[in-house]
């Protein structure tokens, strides 16, 4: 199991998650197959450093223009800006769609994200494979 991500879109996902902290950012990632293709960063309704909540409006115009754009969700972003550098026991029980849940953390003050498929309460990572700005 893999996502294929583009170099700019790594780097959209970055610089929102970073602007974001101290508190956790979070978005999604739309394309088709295993390919992103758009990027939609989404504001935290929380507006915690524990917890994101998607703002309703954001998350419904990005699944509008994904339907439009016909492409499938295919991850969703969000980060641990204190930790931990995969999925929390708060991620497992509320993952709510089957798709990619890419999880940006900061071990040693550097940004790094892993990807994970949440599934009936067990997880799988997944390698995401960046790739050029085609």
């Amino acid at each position: 199991m893999r996502l294929i991500v583009r170099q700019s879109h790594w780097d959209a996902m970055r610089a929102h998650v970073e602007s974001w902290t101290p508190l956790e950012a979070c978005g999604l990632l739309a394309g088709k197959n295993d390919s992103v293709e758009r990027i939609f960063l989404i504001r935290n309704q929380a507006q915690s450093p524990v917890r994101f909540r998607m703002d309703p409006a954001d998350q419904l115009r990005a699944f509008n223009s994904i339907e439009a754009d016909k492409m499938d969700l295919l991850a969703i972003f969000h980060s641990h800006p204190a930790g931990p550098e995969a999925v929390s026991a708060t991620d497992i029980e509320e993952a709510a769609y089957p798709v990619v849940n890419i999880v940006w953390s900061r071990p040693r003050g550097l940004w790094q994200a892993r990807g994970f498929w949440i599934e009936d309460g067990k997880v799988i990572e997944v390698n995401l494979k960046l790739t050029g700005n085609e």
